[in-house]
């Protein structure tokens, strides 16, 4: 087995073709577009490379591929400054542990003393964690998928569980409870309170609200996520345009200042399974002709954030009040995928169930450091009471 970094074109069309083969029996794969991958990759399109470095590499057996990895080191993370991602392997220990390696070695010459993995070079709605339980469902709109096996080989080279990362199924024709309803109804008594979905004549301005609600819901509040700056939004917003549906998209605000938003998507897996990862020219064709058949029929919750000092207060009924008398009210969408909630925030967790949503899956945030006699710590648990 060797070992080679992919630099050139048909090196990287040999990274996207591998899952094709460890996928080839499995029903349920959906392939990432390889357009979207390689943004990642790309200098001029993704800004981390301004204070980080990646590279990926393949495993070469007889002259076959047999593995894929790719490894980075993000100076703009607190909490994930180095990671692996794209791992893909055949079932083969030997093969997966050789690709661990390469990763490790390149995080530890940029002085890096963790991996985590499955992460991305990006933000973490995208290509984060690796399914440790429920196989049998297909995966959303840039959410990772793996067999089975792939939770041996990273849990055998050391790597520990820091954060799990929990996915909720919610049936859309089931009505919100009334607690929820009651509350709604108190804030929209107030007319200081209002909620709307996105306009989209004015899509990139939303970019900033969404900004705003997501650095006081999250940033720098134990969660470890770092603060969104308002290049970062306009970047997701402008990468989001061509798939997203501005009623799905809600925003709350008190006295005309965003204090809540549930940002959506059509589930358009659906729609890229038909495409094959691959975004061209027929792709595209199809992708418009399904978009306008409305194939997309699940629709997925990317964020869901609320300001501190309205926590508590019921702007999550209000939201998803909201969302029951338009979108689902004209049938526009059956069920609900709210993606993933870290094990760390059982507020958030308790919040969804709440609004009768279930568990249908489970993936996880792998740590590794580098020294092997270095204390391990999961991910502190917020210390935010849930909701009773």
């Amino acid at each position: 087995m060797k070992i080679i970094e992919v630099k050139d074109a048909k090196e990287i069309s040999e990274f996207h073709k591998l899952p094709f083969k460890i996928y080839k029996n499995d029903p349920n794969w959906i392939p990432h577009l390889k357009q979207d991958i390689e943004k990642i990759f790309d200098r001029k399109k993704n800004k981390l490379w301004r204070n980080g470095s990646a590279k990926r590499w393949l495993l070469i057996d007889n002259g076959e591929v047999i593995g894929r990895i790719g490894a980075w080191v993000n100076g703009k993370s607190k909490e994930h400054p180095a990671g692996c991602g794209f791992f893909e392997c055949i079932d083969n220990q030997k093969a997966a542990f050789e690709l661990f390696d390469v990763a490790k070695d390149f995080i530890s010459s940029k002085g890096g003393i963790q991996m985590d993995g499955p992460t991305n070079f990006g933000e973490n709605h995208q290509y984060w964690g690796l399914i440790t339980e429920n196989f049998n469902e297909p995966p959303y709109y840039l959410q990772n998928y793996n067999p089975q096996y792939y939770v041996n080989f990273f849990e055998n080279y050391g790597f520990k569980i820091y954060y799990k990362q929990e996915i909720f199924y919610r049936d859309l024709s089931v009505p919100l409870q009334e607690k929820f309803k009651d509350r709604a109804d108190l804030l929209r008594a107030d007319p200081k309170f209002h909620v709307t979905h996105m306009d989209p004549s004015r899509y990139m301005d939303y970019a900033e609200e969404f900004r705003k609600v997501y650095n006081d819901a999250w940033a720098n509040r134990q969660s470890g996520f770092s603060e969104m700056s308002s290049t970062q939004a306009k970047a997701i917003f402008k990468g989001l345009k061509p798939v997203v549906d501005p009623s799905l998209v809600y925003f709350a605000y008190y006295d005309d200042e965003p204090i809540g938003m549930y940002l959506q998507l059509p589930e358009v897996n659906q729609i890229f399974r038909r495409v094959n990862g691959n975004l061209n020219i027929i792709g595209k064709l199809k992708f418009l002709y399904h978009k306008f058949m409305k194939t997309t029929t699940r629709c997925f919750g990317m964020v869901f954030g609320i300001a501190p000092e309205f926590q508590g207060k019921g702007v999550e009924g209000i939201l998803f009040k909201y969302m029951e008398d338009t979108t689902v009210a004209r049938g526009d969408y059956k069920d609900l995928i709210i993606t993933w909630i870290g094990d760390f925030n059982p507020k958030m967790i308790a919040i969804v169930e709440g609004l009768g949503a279930y568990k249908i899956r489970e993936m996880a945030t792998y740590r590794y450091l580098f020294d092997r006699n270095a204390e391990f710590k999961r991910k502190p648990i917020t210390n935010i009471k849930p909701e009773e």
